[in-house]
């Protein structure tokens, strides 16, 4: 029997979710659901992964898991193609966390570079949550208990995909080849990476309101395409203008196709034209921000009216959501099973061990 090949990727539910979503990982994983290259899909909201820097706002992650649930149906994510579910809902994964645990030691979840930046950004040097300083190794029951063989992520993830495989070869070597060691699948386009904020800075973030939502109204999204950062030295049309640093150009290297020239600004015919003529000058910001809000309506249009109709039966949605559930579920219960037997704390299903415990005590 060949190695089935199987996808597990998720987000977290703290909000809406938003084009640097979009661009870093709905949109391919889209892809990646129709390409019929992989036998299954997996896709978590993690709600207790989200908790663990949440824990006192239970009612911020219930709400959001809804919101999320709505913009994966919206960009084309297909409950028949994939397994859609919610974390928690997973008890497995809490017991093979637990498990995991005694394969990695503290001093090397500290070196995580992911954990430090994403304690750093907490501000919880001083008093870090257990639970948010061991998601690496929750992260690595969530791949494991679907025996994930690819992993779509960012490259800021890099880090965790490999404590994971640190995780599947340790315990493979003490118990016996048990587990599926996953693989990382990263973008494979640059500007995709990390899309900014429209305000220029590195991340698009609710708490700093620099976000365009794929569930924004078309008025928001020309609104916020017109407010974005660009570059600030480039005051008069005639000013030559970096292209460094300015959103604007970074969200057209994402977007833009050249079919959008035709269409929308047919005086260039590619970005590269668009961009040497701004960048000797001449060209102002509001003709990009105008074609660039454009591009942004034609991929966001079909995306809102389909979340608007899946809007309209929400108990559908919670209808999907519980049988992905019990779908998921009977797979990581299978992994643990196989958990289980390996390392020998299987006591009931192992008659072998009964017999053999009966003859040690006389029974024979």
């Amino acid at each position: 029997m060949g190695k089935e090949k199987i996808i597990l990727t998720g987000d977290r539910p703290t909000g809406r979710l938003h084009i640097g979503h979009y661009v870093g990982s709905l949109k391919r994983r889209v892809e990646l659901q129709n390409s019929g290259l992989y036998d299954k899909t997996f896709i978590f909201i993690a709600d207790a992964q989200a908790l663990t820097d949440n824990i006192d706002n239970p009612e911020k992650v219930r709400q959001n898991v809804i919101e999320v649930a709505l913009d994966y149906m919206a960009v084309g994510l297909d409950p028949t193609k994939s397994t859609i579910f919610i974390q928690s809902q997973i008890p497995e994964l809490c017991e093979l966390t637990f498990y995991y645990m005694d394969l990695v030691t503290v001093s090397r979840l500290q070196r995580n570079p992911t954990v430090k930046t994403e304690i750093q950004m907490r501000n919880f040097e001083t008093s870090i949550p257990v639970g948010f300083f061991t998601y690496p190794i929750s992260q690595a029951a969530d791949i494991t208990a679907f025996r994930a063989t690819t992993v779509p992520v960012g490259e800021d993830q890099e880090p965790m995909i490999e404590q994971t495989r640190e995780i599947v070869r340790r315990f493979n070597h003490i118990y016996g080849d048990t587990l599926v060691e996953p693989e990382i699948l990263l973008p494979d386009n640059a500007a995709c990476l990390r899309l900014p904020g429209t305000d220029g800075k590195a991340k698009m973030s609710k708490s700093l309101g620099n976000c365009i939502y794929l569930s924004d109204t078309a008025d928001e999204v020309e609104k916020k395409v017109k407010g974005m950062y660009t570059d600030p030295t480039h005051i008069k049309v005639s000013d030559p203008g970096k292209l460094e640093g300015n959103t604007v150009f970074t969200y057209l290297d994402a977007f833009c196709k050249p079919e959008h020239f035709e269409r929308y600004l047919s005086d260039y015919p590619n970005l590269d034209e668009l961009k040497a003529h701004y960048t000797r000058g001449g060209l102002g910001d509001m003709k990009v921000k105008k074609f660039l809000a454009a591009i942004m309506q034609e991929e966001l249009t079909p995306i809102r009216e389909r979340r608007k109709e899946f809007e309209k039966d929400i108990p559908a949605i919670y209808e999907m959501l519980r049988r992905g559930c019990e779908t998921a579920r009977a797979t990581a219960a299978e992994t643990l099973d196989d958990v289980r037997k390996a390392m020998k704390i299987n006591y009931f299903d192992d008659a072998e061990l009964i017999a053999e415990q009966a003859k040690r005590f006389g029974q024979e």
